[in-house]
């Protein structure tokens, strides 16, 4: 856990300038998610980016695209209908994601995201709780994740999320 690292919205358009070419007539989105794309709050530095499609029949084809610029696809890692890659050799170490616009997981991630940034009181909260949690948790990414999801739940039940 590091404190916020202004360089990781770079680090979000270098990988979209790297997946846009060989997404972009099928991507409806591609976001910068997760705690590095909330300004201020503190993270494990590792850019998140999610990409929603329209259908299913999209996903595989990002798939096959996204093998070609050498990312590696990992399938679900149990998370149902988002699909995950590890990037290739020579870009900075992300986390990519490939979903349907409707999947559950990716409007979580909007949803949170979005009510973080425009309430900065939660964002240093949240903050404050993740560094607890990590200096707590040093070796044990369950108990740090189960440490979070109350706030989390919490936030974003603000936000409006209505689980499907």
């Amino acid at each position: 856990m590091v404190p916020y690292d202004p360089d990781w919205s770079r680090i979000f358009e270098l990988v979209l300038n790297q997946i846009s070419p060989v997404l972009s007539d099928i991507a409806s989105e591609i976001e910068h998610v997760g705690s590095t794309s909330v300004p201020g709050l503190a993270a494990k530095p590792i850019v998140d980016v999610d990409v929603a499609v329209a259908n299913r029949d999209d996903v595989y084809i990002a798939i096959r695209r996204l093998a070609g610029i050498g990312y590696i696809h990992e399938g679900d890692l149990g998370v149902e209908g988002r699909e995950a890659f590890i990037p290739p050799i020579g870009l900075p170490q992300h986390h990519l994601y490939v979903c349907t616009v409707d999947n559950a997981e990716y409007e979580r991630d909007i949803l949170f995201r979005d009510y973080l940034r425009n309430h900065p009181e939660e964002t240093k909260r949240y903050g404050e709780l993740k560094l607890e949690l990590a200096h707590q948790f040093p070796n044990d990414r369950v108990s740090y994740t189960t440490g979070k999801s109350d706030f989390v739940n919490e936030i974003l039940k603000r936000a409006g999320w209505q689980r499907k």
